[in-house]
């Protein structure tokens, strides 16, 4: 009960906030929309920055898992052992949440480059983040994933940035080929090839 109580307060943050903008949103707001008390909120999240943060790393390796599901799925159309295929689909489900969802991906951007107290949250839900990637990377034939994890993480962040920074916003695909470049991927992998964006015509 009290695991389904944090999770829809993390979904209803990310729906909110994704939907309104981080200061149009309270803490009472998410409460009533996850049909939780107010005081469960703050008994979880120490703040609507930590709640937030928390939020979009669930939201996150969410999505990045639903994406990997079909292709381990032997029952898939999608299914296939090619590691290339796995990466392809990571680098697209992560940045495609900057296309899809620019105001929450741009928040949460945000709040890691101005972390509270001038620290970066690590909790359990960024962890699994990270096993994910690690896990692709693996795939790969990767010795160390972990090292690997932090620069995948760092070039899909920096993805996500140069995509959504204000007035200098660069383009989906331009940046897309590049992460493909730069791992040595074939652009026609992955579940948004094609057109002129990221999601096929």
């Amino acid at each position: 009960m009290r695991a389904r109580s944090r999770e829809r307060i993390m979904q209803a943050a990310v729906e909110l906030i994704g939907r309104r903008g981080f200061n149009q949103v309270t803490l009472a707001d998410i409460a009533e929309r996850a049909g939780v008390a107010r005081g469960l909120v703050s008994y979880y999240f120490p703040g609507k920055r930590f709640l937030l943060q928390t939020a979009m790393h669930r939201h996150m390796h969410t999505t990045l898992a639903a994406a990997l599901r079909p292709l381990g799925d032997p029952a898939s159309p999608a299914h296939t052992d090619d590691p290339d295929a796995w990466l392809a689909t990571a680098i697209d489900a992560v940045t495609g949440l900057a296309v899809d969802e620019p105001t929450l991906m741009r928040t949460h951007l945000s709040l890691i480059l101005a972390p509270l107290d001038g620290v970066f949250v690590q909790d359990e839900e960024q962890q699994e983040l990270g096993r994910l990637l690690q896990e692709v990377l693996r795939r790969r034939g990767s010795t160390d994933p972990a090292a690997e994890h932090a620069v995948l993480r760092s070039a899909l962040m920096g993805a996500c940035i140069g995509m959504l920074l204000p007035g200098a916003e660069s383009p989906a695909a331009l940046i897309r080929a590049d992460l493909f470049a730069r791992y040595g991927l074939d652009p026609d992998l992955g579940p948004r090839h094609g057109g002129t964006g990221l999601t096929p015509p």
